[in-house]
């Protein structure tokens, strides 16, 4: 009888071609159901996913080029290990990008787009005062996601999604710092109204700021842990 844990990773059907199943394992890694560091082994993918070698082959050779997962010689393919030190790396680079998405969505959203913005602010301020740091992050992801759909810069959009999937392990450790969700949110809330109103250098400048409040925080959790 299968283990919760792959009953969770098994889909609802067989997944027939290359990119499904590197979107399927993307997605999988993204929400943690394979940690750093634990082996991707082909003939299991290939009864969890219900997909032939040649696909999960191809979708791990992917994966690799994305920076997702690493294969090693005699070993196999695992989801790679960020260390602290490259993750702030990663994270200046997302401020800069992240910065030119802002900017983009201030010159393009329209007025249904920023009463989006806005109810998802209100959303984080209520989950903040109600202590649902949980809701919280999944807000805080839907908020990036809807400033990048809003900005419609495809290059810079794939890049995002690339450099935040190499920081999940990241991620959720900065949700578990103490006080994150009430310092960061009027960080967001400066930049939903920068894009509300429309002004691309203060989008910008909001976005820079809230995403190197990130590498502060960062660089103090790896303080902790030496």
């Amino acid at each position: 009888m299968p283990s919760d844990r792959q009953t969770k990773r098994r889909p609802a059907r067989a997944i027939n071609t290359a990119a499904q199943v590197r979107n399927a394992l993307r997605d999988a890694i993204l929400k943690g159901v394979y940690l750093p560091g634990e082996r991707l082994v082909e003939a299991q993918l290939c009864a969890r996913l219900e997909a032939s070698r040649f696909n999960v082959r191809a979708a791990l050779q992917d994966l690799a080029a994305e920076g997702l997962i690493e294969t090693q010689r005699n070993r196999g393919a695992q989801v790679r290990k960020v260390s602290m030190a490259e993750a702030v790396e990663i994270t200046e680079v997302r401020m800069v990008v992240e910065g030119l998405i802002a900017a983009r969505a201030a010159e393009r959203v329209t007025d249904d787009q920023a009463t989006e913005l806005d109810e998802i602010g209100i959303l984080m301020r209520r989950a903040v005062e109600a202590g649902e740091h949980r809701r919280y992050s999944d807000l805080n992801q839907r908020l990036h996601a809807l400033v990048r759909r809003i900005a419609e810069h495809r290059t810079a959009d794939r890049i995002v999604e690339t450099l935040r999937g190499q920081l999940v392990r990241h991620q959720y450790m900065l949700s578990l710092v103490p006080g994150r969700p009430q310092k960061s949110l009027p960080q967001h809330e400066r930049i939903i109204a920068a894009i509300r109103d429309r002004d691309p250098k203060a989008a910008e400048t909001a976005m820079r700021d809230h995403i190197a409040s990130v590498i502060e925080t960062l660089r103090g959790l790896d303080y902790l842990a030496t």
